[in-house]
């Protein structure tokens, strides 16, 4: 039975699993299988299903000892965990080769994720569609478009030395106005206020760690 959550007390590391069973999940959904134990879905996602069963302990009891979980409760006690039963306002902020392609995934809109704005500081790029019909609006008016609707996320995707002024102006509006979650993409880090969440993901990083394990002569 799910109880109330109290989020900080559970690790950081534990939040990217749980996307990964909720993908899994849905796999399972899609089969028509309504039943699943810690052990088979460790064995699909290659973890150990003590690790998963510590996971879930985090939330609350999903499943019975012997009978494992039902897959459709547990996807919809996962996706509450998650913050997915509601909407979240997304804007990105760069619409170079990296954000218009960001702006075309249609994952967004599955997970519940809605894309409300672009923006971008060249003139060449203002005005430009990136779907629906709808145009890439110059950054210069980025605060007043954070103070008339509300977001909840923000994308960075510019050039490095740009990223820090963005996210200050993103973050430094009034308290109900300003931007809580940024996603930055621009390989640089970055500082926000405590209350703000940011998460780094830097796509050069990950081609060394590739690179290191590539490299058998190393």
């Amino acid at each position: 039975m799910a109880r109330p959550l109290d989020k900080s007390l559970v690790p950081a590391v534990t939040v990217p699993r749980l996307s990964m069973y909720l993908r899994k999940l849905r796999e399972l959904q899609a089969r028509g299988i309504e039943r699943v134990s810690s052990k088979q879905l460790a064995e699909m996602i290659d973890l150990n299903a003590a690790q998963i069963r510590k996971d879930f302990s985090y939330f609350g009891e999903f499943g019975t000892r012997g009978v494992g979980y039902e897959v459709e409760r547990l996807a919809s006690e996962i996706r509450r965990c998650l913050g997915l039963e509601r909407s979240w306002n997304v804007i990105i902020v760069g619409a170079g080769s990296l954000g218009t392609a960001l702006a075309r995934y249609r994952g967004f809109a599955e997970q519940g994720f809605h894309l409300v704005a672009m923006f971008d500081a060249s003139s060449r790029k203002v005005g430009a569609s990136f779907g629906d019909g709808r145009t890439v609006r110059d950054v210069a008016g980025l605060e007043a478009f954070c103070r008339e609707e509300s977001v909840d996320i923000a994308i960075v995707a510019v050039p490095a030395h740009a990223a820090q002024s963005i996210i200050d102006r993103l973050t430094g509006l009034e308290p109900g106005r300003r931007v809580r979650a940024v996603l930055n993409f621009a390989p640089v880090k970055v500082f926000a206020p405590r209350d703000v969440v940011v998460r780094q993901v830097d796509f050069s990083s990950e081609l060394m760690f590739l690179s290191f394990y590539l490299d058998r002569e190393g």
